[in-house]
């Protein structure tokens, strides 16, 4: 997604300009090509020789600048970017780019660009609180600009409140979420589950497994950065909140399925990744079981619900299945049982992916009987493959329509 995009990444005169190293650097390790400007003001706070250092290209400080590759600079700049990142937007940029105003290099490029622009604030609570500020970032966001952040925080002059520069992972997505604006997702609903279900045992206590989530959050992003609107429903995980990403948190399998009821009223498709807890206590505790007054404990448990096969509805229905035997055939079936489009299967006994990895290799098996196995990947390269059959599946029932 990132690779061969042209960024160019605005950095102003705030406190927080150190951190847009790390934008830069994740950039351009991603295999962007990432162009810095800077204003005036914004190497008081961080060097030219560290941008250019991370990024391996000139870094922009003047309008007039000799030596520059760059023929009619704003105007090469503005053409050539993917997506332009003001990383951090001060009060003064805010309010001279809402104003239309072009006065140093930074507020040309924006002006002179047809690419998307992202404006990520940070500043003083009272500063970004204040009427002017407010009113200007709704010009911009009027106009089209993608704002992110601020965060809530420890902000530089001791204070606690809204003002931080949103962190480097949200800036990214965000910029993945913009650039993807046009795939092949684009215009299309996506609901995923991800995430181990919790029975619960008493107050304290649950049936869980060992799912970590990072398949059904790599789906979610993948199908994100592809174009979709996507509704996350997961599982507790211990994972970041995706950015761009409505996300709905569940417990139980019940609530699981509560949700996936909700999510696809209207929905394309449907990619369920978590692993849903197969069964449940007859009854849980109200109080918490006290070791002391038992030996032994015994639970009487009952099927959960099985949330693909029980929801109906004409979306595209993309299942999982973790085998450790047998995974084709018990694959297929399961596909034919659950009336699935697409079956994902991956074999639990191969230590080099799975449940906490950050690998996975799998076999994709579709209702026209295509299989196609995988070597391992990482999980997000994973979850791209399983998104383009979704996506050639949601095109072909389209152009039938």
């Amino acid at each position: 997604m990132l690779a061969n995009k042209t960024i160019v990444l605005g950095i102003t005169g705030s406190i927080a300009a150190y951190k847009a190293a790390d934008v830069a650097s994740k950039l351009a390790q991603a295999g962007a090509r990432v162009d810095v400007v800077m204003t005036e003001a914004a190497p008081k706070f961080i060097t030219p020789l560290t941008l250019r250092s991370l990024t391996g290209r000139p870094v922009v400080t003047g309008m007039w600048e000799p030596g520059s590759e760059f023929n009619i600079e704003h105007v090469a700049l503005a053409e050539a970017a993917d997506v332009v990142a003001i990383v951090p937007a001060t009060a003064d940029i805010i309010a001279r780019l809402a104003a239309g105003i072009a006065d140093d290099m930074l507020t040309c490029t924006v002006l002179a660009t047809r690419a998307p622009v992202i404006v990520a604030p940070a500043m003083n609570v009272n500063m970004f609180e204040n009427p002017v500020t407010q009113d200007n970032l709704a010009k911009l966001k009027a106009r089209g600009f993608t704002v992110v952040g601020p965060a809530r925080g420890r902000l530089a002059s001791g204070k606690m409140g809204l003002g931080r520069l949103a962190e480097t992972g949200t800036i990214i997505s965000t910029i993945r979420q913009v650039l993807g604006g046009s795939g092949d997702l684009a215009g299309r609903r996506i609901v995923v589950t991800a995430g181990g279900t919790r029975e619960p045992i008493d107050p304290v206590r649950y049936i869980g497994n060992r799912s970590s989530g990072k398949m059904g959050y790599a789906v979610a992003e993948a199908a994100r950065d592809r174009g979709a609107t996507v509704a996350l429903i997961t599982a507790p995980v211990s994972l970041p909140e995706p950015a761009g990403i409505e996300v709905v948190r569940v417990g139980t399998a019940a609530e699981m399925k509560a949700a996936v009821v909700k999510a696809t009223a209207q929905t394309d498709a449907l990619v369920m990744v978590a692993a849903v807890a197969d069964y449940q206590p007859k009854r849980a505790a109200k109080e918490k079981i006290k070791k002391e007054k038992a030996q032994s404990l015994n639970l009487e448990l009952i099927r959960t619900p099985d949330i693909l096969a029980e929801v109906k509805g004409s979306f595209l229905k993309v299942g999982f299945a973790a085998e450790s035997e047998d995974l084709v055939a018990n694959a297929r079936r399961k596909l034919e049982e659950k009336q699935l489009d697409i079956i994902v299967a991956n074999d639990i006994t191969d230590a080099s992916g799975g449940f906490g990895a950050d690998t996975n290799k799998v076999t994709l098996i579709s209702r026209d009987g295509k299989v196609e196995s995988l070597p391992l990947l990482t999980k997000r390269e994973v979850a791209d493959k399983i998104l383009g059959r979704v996506a050639g599946l949601l095109g072909d029932s389209k152009a039938g329509k």
